[in-house]
């Protein structure tokens, strides 16, 4: 018996026989086939749909909905922060009961997931609520200290429709929670995967390049070097793989014998696949060329995962095959078009990096840049200190619809001016 194990940053490992001992009948080839295709469509579902929704996410102008930036010095550290997050968790499965960690990890994935997985099908269940569906808005704020000082820690914008996938997602999570069927674990996995590639922005292709090296070299250490990988991914239950049975067409839903597949695995080359989608929109040449030659490499490298993984029957770092594969393929691309400096050159302008401050409301600006300029300086120095403002500035801040405010602005603007001049002649 032969199945693919993985860990969020890992790809596939080859599990032994079963704890108990006990053997199961090997899987058919057709059982194979059908888990590995299953994998490969269930990895490729997140990525299509996340850069697609990558790109609405960074135009929003809602603070709830706004990505969070990967930088340079992020990406770097990533790997460092990953392996010991790794060996943490290989250490807590060696000295306390996997039982009851793998409880406490359940209950936060129970809540992770509802949440994921309600943000997830928000836009597809709205078309199937009537017109005159009541529709409420709600906002949900946490503010620190007072006044000027006054800082935003969560500001969450949400209607009924809301909360009626939040329920429809509870459904699925008490599902998983009661009884960990694979079909609710995937549920919840495509969730995680689809909003890491929606909210997760690299600011540039060199960060990607950054990022994606890391783990490459992380991931082969892992998974070559040591036992770590593939025991933490043995011996950790929670939604953070995808699993399909090999034994479907034989034991139906009740089949145990799996092939996995790592989320890590899909997170990461889709958020690099999201920037490269954002590249091609920001070219205007109404073309998708960068977006699709790596939507291309990715499928070949993890179908070259799973091939090489069938046929020596041993643990693959799925990245060793993908980073090559996502980054090389674009860039020869490129290279072909003359368009190298641009790519790397890019900046995600429509993001915004994490704790800048976001303006919620847009006043209407109207006047000369002399006008805006004047009462710029005026706010910033107080009430006291006032100076004459441009008459075409009064005259246009006051009310088009009112024709006697239009006259008395008019008016007061020409005698403002007049004044102004005689004091300067005087």
């Amino acid at each position: 018996m032969d199945s693919a194990l993985s860990d969020p940053h890992n790809a596939s490992a080859e599990a032994g026989s079963p704890a108990n001992g006990t053997a199961r009948p090997p899987s058919t080839p057709e059982g194979i086939a059908l888990a590995y295709g299953s994998l490969l469509l269930m990895a490729l579902l997140p990525i299509f749909f996340g850069a697609l929704r990558s790109v609405r996410c960074a135009r929003g102008k809602n603070a709830s909905d706004m990505p969070e930036t990967i930088t340079s010095r992020d990406a770097a550290r990533f790997p460092i922060i990953a392996s010991c997050t790794l060996l943490g968790l290989y250490l807590f499965f060696k000295i306390f009961s996997q039982e009851y960690i793998n409880l406490l990890l359940s209950m936060y994935f129970f809540v992770l997931g509802i949440l994921a997985l309600s943000h997830t099908i928000s836009p597809f269940m709205s078309k199937f609520f009537p017109a005159n569906f009541p529709n409420r808005q709600y906002q949900l704020l946490f503010t620190q200290g007072s006044g000027e000082n006054k800082e935003e820690i969560i500001n969450y914008e949400f209607d009924t429709k809301d909360l009626v996938c939040l329920g429809l997602s509870s459904i699925v999570g008490v599902w998983y929670l009661l009884r960990k069927h694979w079909i609710a674990n995937n549920l919840f996995g495509l969730a995680f995967s689809l909003n890491g590639v929606e909210l997760l922005h690299l600011n540039n292709v060199s960060t990607g390049c950054i990022l994606l090296g890391g783990l490459f070299i992380y991931d082969i250490f892992w998974v070559f070097g040591t036992n770590v990988m593939v025991t933490v991914a043995r011996s950790f239950e929670a939604p953070i793989k995808l699993v399909f049975p090999q034994d479907l067409l034989e034991k139906g839903l009740e089949a145990d014998n799996f092939a996995m597949l790592g989320l890590g695995d899909i997170v990461i080359p889709g958020i690099f696949i999201a920037l490269l989608l954002r590249f091609d929109i920001s070219l205007k040449k109404n073309t998708h060329t960068y977006f699709y030659t790596s939507f291309a490499a990715y499928i070949f490298g993890l179908g070259l995962t799973i091939f090489i993984m069938h046929i020596f029957k041993h643990a693959q770092p799925a990245l060793l095959y993908l980073v090559p594969a996502c980054i090389g393929f674009p860039v020869l691309v490129a290279l072909a078009k003359g368009e190298v400096t641009e790519m790397f050159s890019y900046e995600s302008s429509a993001e915004i990096l994490p704790h800048t401050p976001r303006l919620t409301h847009f006043p209407t600006i109207s006047g000369s840049p002399a006008s805006l300029a004047d009462s710029m300086q005026q706010k910033l120095a107080g009430p006291h200190r006032r100076r004459p403002q441009n008459p075409s500035a009064i005259y246009e801040e006051s009310d088009p619809k009112d024709p006697a405010a239009v006259a008395e602005s008019k008016e007061g603007a020409e005698a403002s001016a007049s004044e102004g001049l005689e004091k300067k002649e005087k």
